[in-house]
């Protein structure tokens, strides 16, 4: 049987990404996480929402000698989807050197592993931050990369271009980059969704947690050039996410890639701003939010939201989840750990 390693497969969108591999596959799967950023617990969430056994890693991907050591042991390594990385923009503001050192050192190590045992399929976890402040929108995979607006952005652009050459050195290496834009919601289920360390910096799980009282919730900017002064994202339901991780994983393991280094968008391709995504919450939960109008934040870019035309295209993926559905299964999820 073919195994398929999934780094950071504790957090919140390696979580899911699980449960869409053990549902609709028949690969072995390992997740491998050292719970930096991520509850252990999940795993039995994720366990009771599958039909198939995995196996669990616990270690620092930072380690060279774990890597190679812990991923020689799995038997008939056929992908490698990565995950694992700091993803707080305003905390790699704060600790550039922590995220730089992270993400640009796990990174290596899991390549130089794929180099030495031939690993042939890599799907690696980019952002739509590597995009900065685009001069156009919607973007698409050929909008030319602006100056990174964080340290987080910046590693994410490193690690593109760190795979990008090793794909040009390595012919028979396939890597998949999946931009994803902005990550919200929880499995339908109710069992598993985003569980942040610590205060969240994300803007939905602030909107949960304002709603039962545990949070604050500021808008950061309301003098942007935007329709409505504060920021555009793209949301999108992370089940959407993790649907078409597998469906780029699938495609780099038939062959359907038309070179070995393929990139694809993963958003709705709707710009929605903050108070929209706060109004949208008020209506499908019924929960008026009490929020705060504060100033600009450092490292955010200004609007940002996908042309996911070709991803569409190429991997036979479309988002099935909208705006108010995301906030609805974030809402459930926050009343599930309110019971725990």
């Amino acid at each position: 049987m073919q195994s398929i390693i999934v780094t950071g497969g504790a957090g919140y969108i390696g979580s899911h990404t699980l449960v869409e591999l053990l549902n609709k596959t028949s690969y072995h799967v390992v997740s491998v996480d050292n719970f930096s950023n991520s509850n252990p617990a999940v795993y039995e969430k994720i366990k009771s929402i599958t039909t198939r056994p995995f196996d669990i890693l616990n270690f620092d991907l930072c380690d060279e000698k774990q890597v190679m050591e812990q991923f020689s042991r799995i038997p008939n390594v056929t992908g490698i989807v990565h995950f694992a990385a700091f993803k707080s923009v305003p905390n790699s503001v704060k600790e550039p050197l922590a995220y730089y050192h992270n993400n640009i050192t796990s990174l290596l190590n899991v390549l130089k592993f794929s180099e030495q045992k031939k690993v042939r399929n890599f799907i690696f976890s980019s952002s739509c931050s590597v995009y900065g402040n685009a001069d156009e929108l919607p973007v698409t995979e050929n909008t030319p990369l602006k100056k990174a607006e964080s340290p987080y952005a910046h590693t994410k652009q490193i690690g593109e271009e760190i795979i990008a050459f090793f794909c040009a050195a390595n012919p028979d290496f396939n890597a998949v980059l999946l931009r994803y834009f902005n990550p919200v919601g929880a499995h339908v289920s109710g069992k598993i969704g985003e569980f942040p360390i610590g205060r969240p910096n994300n803007l939905v799980p602030v909107i949960t947690q304002t709603a039962v009282g545990k949070n604050s919730l500021t808008v950061f900017g309301t003098d942007y050039d935007t329709r409505d002064g504060s920021c555009i994202r793209d949301f999108i339901h992370v089940s959407d996410i993790a649907d078409a991780h597998v469906k780029a994983l699938n495609y780099s393991i038939e062959g359907r890639n038309k070179t070995n280094l393929s990139l694809f968008n993963l958003g709705t391709g709707n710009g929605v701003s903050v108070l929209e995504a706060i109004k949208s919450f008020e209506k499908v939960t019924g929960k008026k939010l009490d929020y705060t109008l504060g100033k600009r934040r450092e490292g955010d870019v200004i609007a940002v939201y996908a042309d996911n035309t070709f991803t569409k295209t190429e991997l036979n993926w479309s988002p099935e989840f909208s705006l108010d559905d995301m906030m609805l299964s974030a809402w459930k999820w926050q009343k599930t750990l309110d019971t725990v």
